[in-house]
């Protein structure tokens, strides 16, 4: 893979020039994806709410960890099972329901923004959202590829192994074969729409071609 070098605030504006060139006769599904501990999605995606609403999208901003499943599951194979946190931990089915079946053509446009605080393990309970036509949904996350999430456009960014351990507390290098795993199997630095390599997240750099 080609790399080339770019600010944050140049990957920001050029993200939003993408998404908000979409039709504005439907809604956008965009993911922002990488391992949260250490490409942290969350930063990027935030930055994206603004100069969207400024451009004129109204936008919405989902949490993948909101979308978790309740510990009694996520934790039945204990805290530390790489291949739970990779299959199970996510509530795909709720992702879908939720938030992109209403927000894509067709759908209801009134997302629920969150629906499980895996802190209290217990639900959010809050009201859904109504979205324009041409609104934009932003859900950052770990693992989110490869799992048939209906997204219009897919941001990962990307850690070399090296990297990604580096910046991994070591509480959490037990993760580690699950981040392996969905490089081997699903390869998202080949198959995402946008490759961001965040070896140094003060000095990205974008894959080309």
């Amino acid at each position: 893979m080609r790399f080339r070098p770019i600010s944050f605030d140049r990957l920001v504006t050029e993200l939003v020039e993408r998404i908000a060139a979409s039709p504005t006769d439907r809604r956008v599904a965009v993911a922002v994806d990488g391992a949260s501990d250490a490409a942290d999605p969350a930063v990027l995606a935030d930055a994206l709410v603004d100069p969207l609403r400024v451009a004129g999208r109204e936008t919405l901003r989902v949490s993948a960890w909101d979308f978790l499943r309740p510990a009694s599951l996520r934790f039945e194979r204990g805290r530390h099972d790489p291949d739970t946190r990779y299959d199970d931990w996510l509530d795909l089915g709720a992702l879908r329901r939720e938030v992109l079946g209403p927000a894509h053509p067709g759908g209801t446009g009134e997302v629920l923004p969150a629906l499980w605080d895996a802190d209290a393990d217990r639900p959010y309970r809050m009201p859904r959202s109504s979205l324009p036509g041409d609104a934009v949904v932003l859900v950052d996350g770990e693992l989110l590829l490869g799992r048939g999430l209906d997204f219009d456009l897919t941001v990962h960014l990307w850690l070399s192994p090296a990297a990604l351990a580096r910046r991994l507390s070591a509480g959490e290098h037990w993760a580690l074969p699950a981040y392996e795993r969905y490089d081997r199997e699903v390869s998202p630095a080949d198959t995402a729409d946008v490759v961001v390599r965040m070896d140094h997240p003060r000095n990205p750099a974008v894959r080309d071609g």
